[in-house]
């Protein structure tokens, strides 16, 4: 004897009834857990790009960093020569607050070379800044070293027009040599 099977839909209909039942909708769900909900905090807002036209780069007595900014004010970049498992390193800084534990790319564009170098939000103790460590020797750091203009983006740190100088290439050259006292990176 033949028995008809109900229509599928009716079964599966049938079976998931029940289960529907024993959980409220996603809605009242949601409303019952937002303490638990992390709140996204946005970027801080964008720092303007600085008039760089009386900018200069100037050693520090010390000669282990040299910087680039306009006289009497913070600086905007330095470079910094440090010693790291017994080679030399050099430590770029963007003197300007970055949001905490952030990483974004420098990207620098000058003297023939497109460079994009990762960099780090560090504590330093009183606020968060953006730094990168590299090898003295590595080859993405020659954008410094030409005798153009570099233009310096990080994004929402502004641009930072570098112009022209000698220095830096050869602050990087003495660094790679380890002519420039090189202190220890911690």
């Amino acid at each position: 004897m033949y028995w008809p099977l109900p229509p599928l839909k009716s079964v599966t209909l049938a079976a998931l009834l029940p289960l529907a039942a024993c959980k409220p909708p996603a809605a009242d769900e949601y409303l019952e857990r937002d303490d638990a909900v992390d709140v996204r905090v946005a970027p801080s807002t964008p720092v303007a790009s600085p008039d760089t036209a009386d900018a200069v780069w100037a050693p520090v007595a010390e000669g282990d960093r040299l910087l680039f900014g306009n006289p009497g004010e913070r600086a905007f970049i330095a470079l910094i020569c440090e010693a790291k498992g017994g080679r030399p390193h050099l430590r770029l800084a963007r003197n300007v607050p970055a949001d905490a534990r952030a990483k974004a790319l420098f990207a620098l564009i000058g003297n023939g070379h497109v460079e994009r170098l990762p960099m780090d939000a560090v504590w330093t103790g009183s606020e968060w800044r953006w730094e990168g460590l590299f090898s003295a020797d590595d080859p993405r750091l020659e954008v410094f070293t030409g005798p153009r203009m570099v233009e310096a983006t990080l994004p929402g740190a502004g641009s930072v027009m570098i112009n022209p100088s000698t220095l830096p290439g050869q602050f990087i050259a003495r660094c790679q040599s380890g002519g420039a006292p090189a202190r220890p990176v911690q």
